[in-house]
């Protein structure tokens, strides 16, 4: 198995600006270091409807990222553990494999275009 066959594509909306993948324990690590360029990792769970309506819109927002690598919550408790997750969603700011933190607004395009500029001009720490 290669870590392409990890990846599970989670594009289902033809509107899609910006790529999109579903993350698991067991890869996470691996492709946020192997990544190029900016990902915004979100934390969701189904019974969630926040985190519902978050994979609604995020993938049709133009944001200042490359791709959007989701997390179910509920199935890796071990990324929700290392994370720090408290609340749903929860989105982290990952680039070219450093770590440039939280993400804390609203899911409105304004309010997170800026929330990952403000994270982005944070340093890079390793991946938690």
């Amino acid at each position: 198995m290669n870590n392409d066959s990890l990846r599970r594509s989670v594009e289902k909306l033809s509107d899609s600006i910006v790529k999109s993948l579903e993350l698991t324990d067991f890869d996470i690590d691996r492709n946020l270091l192997d990544l190029p360029g900016v990902s915004l990792l979100i934390f969701t769970s189904v019974g969630c409807a926040a985190c519902r309506f978050a994979r609604e819109v995020l993938p049709t927002l133009a944001l200042p990222v490359e791709r959007l690598c989701w997390v179910d919550a509920g199935d890796n408790g071990g990324a929700v553990q290392r994370y720090g997750v408290f609340h749903l969603p929860a989105l982290f700011v990952v680039r070219d494999g450093g770590f440039h933190g939280a993400v804390q607004s609203r899911l409105t395009p304004s309010e997170l275009a800026e929330g990952v500029r403000q994270a982005l001009s944070l340093g890079p720490e390793e991946l938690p």
